[in-house]
């Protein structure tokens, strides 16, 4: 099965950690195909190295198209005749038999959206040289399921789905309708597609052992050098589905003056900005 499994990495920067994601790749699941899509970065292909299928991608003036470049690839890796698509960030690394619990789980629970737990390596903490030595530093993120190796949770609650780390068959990808492409730049996406799954029957299922192990870098709370990308994409997605995601942010954004938000409407502040 593994020379059908397609693993998709969306790319723009972040060079060193797709080097690393190569390298713990090709030791716990050789024989998948990985398709690495660049956004605006031609220095991609060298940095996959050989075994990994760069496709490229131009970046859009409003932000990065990351859900077209996830449509992009697992596209790409059907019409390449894969029947399971991964999807992994490109921050991440899998964990020894991480691909091997999403092909067992699209087997048990077929037709449904697979997501695995994700642990945050802390600053300082690099990725093992031996892949092996990721599960002792396993400590999933406590806010997702994150059932033993070898069992599943079903009836997940969709909006907790990730892209960080998920797997979903043809079938399956083809009822959901890929990402939705109208959301550019950063914030909402997932959350959109775990809505457009749940609108069309699909449950979202937890799958022990297929863990990712997420590389440390420094990040912003709340991401203000998002603010414009995040304001634009949540009042899309409100007027898709008729509520505001990302509310803890959003609040954080209107107590600094950035944003004027209620429950009907959501405008950046003309004085404020992400400074």
């Amino acid at each position: 099965m593994a020379d059908r499994v397609g693993v998709v990495t969306v790319a723009h920067g972040r060079h060193a950690h797709l080097q690393e994601q190569r390298r713990v790749l090709t030791r716990v699941a050789p024989g998948v195909r990985h398709l690495v899509v660049a956004i605006d970065d031609e220095e991609i292909s060298a940095v996959a190295g050989p075994g990994a299928d760069v496709l490229h991608l131009p970046t859009d003036p409003r932000g990065l198209p990351l859900a077209r470049a996830r449509n992009l690839g697992v596209s790409t890796a059907i019409e390449a005749g894969c029947a399971l698509v991964v999807l992994l960030d490109v921050d991440c690394v899998p964990a020894p038999g991480a691909v091997e619990a999403y092909v067992a789980a699209a087997a048990r629970a077929p037709g449904s959206l697979l997501a695995g737990p994700v642990t945050y390596l802390p600053e300082g903490r690099d990725v093992p040289q031996d892949p092996q030595d990721l599960l002792a530093l396993s400590d999933p993120h406590p806010s997702r399921p994150a059932p033993p190796a070898g069992e599943v949770v079903t009836g997940g609650d969709h909006r907790l789905f990730w892209s960080l780390s998920a797997a979903l068959d043809v079938a399956t990808w083809t009822r959901i309708g890929g990402f939705d492409e109208e959301y550019v730049g950063y914030g909402a996406e997932d959350t959109d597609f775990g809505s457009r799954a749940r609108a069309r029957g699909v449950d979202l299922v937890w799958v022990g052992g297929a863990e990712a192990f997420h590389q440390h870098h420094p990040v912003s709370r709340p991401p203000v050098e998002h603010l414009e990308d995040i304001v634009r994409n949540a009042t899309l997605f409100h007027r898709r589905w008729g509520h505001w995601p990302m509310s803890g942010w959003l609040e954080e954004f209107a107590r600094r003056g950035l944003v004027d938000w209620s429950e009907a409407e959501l405008t950046l502040k003309t004085t404020g900005g992400p400074g």
